[in-house]
């Protein structure tokens, strides 16, 4: 289906855009803009001198671009530009309006469903996937093939969770005996995952022992994460590719956890803190840290 750079416009609002070209300017679909075709929506988070190359050599018909770079490229007379304050972020919410993905529904035949279980409307349940007794599933909900979740999980609406994640297991916990042998911690908690959260391929959340492990709303997850027992994570964290999180671990809204961190159990993570890529984070970091490094180390507060 096409549509108009007015389109785009309406959708966000003159106050929050300039429109350099035509607008009656037609796309009818979405690409990169290094190879986007005639006819397609882009955008360029670049500035500078990149930015300029990107936006006259890209032949994309409309182009979402930095504000700023209105002024120093000239008009096109086959491009339109859509000038706005994050380019980025108005092409994501863009292509989202008018090229929604088609969401299955329904549940695949070779899924397992245990007893008592509650799963909402519109949600979809793909093939081989395996859920355990008293499990409870939210509206609009996404679960992916061979996906395992076990007994009292209790999931939100509009979450999605990618091929072969596995969520409540057991963690890892033991008490070493008088006769120096290991006795497993009873992990008779559950884990609660809040709306809007996406939890990537191959990742494994644990379930509590005594009380529940938790995911709160909007946060995202890559792939080939652990999340050990009784973390509690809060709202829109960010937690990248191959991380562990340690049993008890607390991570507060907004944190963002870099590939490969590895943060010790019973830690809290402060609010809008980032952890960079390979730290090892054996001390609890302030709000709105950045912290590095073999171990970890503050190196400066972010903004």
């Amino acid at each position: 289906m096409k549509r108009t750079v007015a389109d785009l416009g309406k959708l966000i609002g003159t106050k929050n855009c300039t429109i350099i070209g035509d607008l009656k300017r037609s796309f009818s679909s979405a690409a990169p803009i290094g190879s986007a075709p005639s006819g397609t929506l882009t955008f360029c988070a670049k500035k500078g001198e990149e930015a300029i190359r990107l936006l006259q050599e890209t032949k994309a018909s409309v182009i979402i671009c930095d504000i700023e770079m209105l002024s120093r490229v000239p008009k096109f007379r086959e491009k339109t530009l859509v000038g706005v304050g994050s380019p980025r972020l108005w092409f994501i919410r863009s292509v989202r309006t008018f090229f929604p993905p088609k969401l299955r529904t329904g549940i695949h035949s070779t899924a397992i469903i245990g007893k008592k279980c509650q799963i909402s409307e519109n949600c979809y349940i793909g093939p081989f996937v395996t859920i355990g007794d008293e499990v409870v599933i939210g509206n609009g909900t996404r679960i992916y093939d061979g996906v395992h979740i076990h007994d009292r999980v209790k999931i939100g609406k509009n979450v999605a969770l990618k091929s072969g994640c596995i969520i409540g297991g057991d963690g890892f916990g033991y008490e070493r005996n008088e006769e120096g042998t290991l006795e497993k911690f009873p992990h008779i908690g559950g884990v609660i995952i809040e709306d809007d959260v996406e939890i990537g391929s191959s990742t494994c959340v644990d379930r509590g022992t005594l009380a529940n492990t938790v995911i709160g709303k909007g946060t995202k997850i890559d792939n080939l994460v652990h999340i050990a027992h009784n973390v509690v994570i809060g709202e829109h964290c960010v937690i990248v590719a191959l991380a562990m999180i340690g049993g008890g671990t607390k991570i507060c809204d907004g944190a963002w956890v870099a590939p490969t961190a590895c943060v010790r159990d019973g830690i809290v993570i402060g609010k809008q803190s980032l952890v960079g890529m390979g730290a090892v984070v054996t001390k609890s970091v302030d709000d709105k840290d950045v912290v590095v490094g073999v171990p970890a180390k503050s190196i400066k507060k972010t903004e």
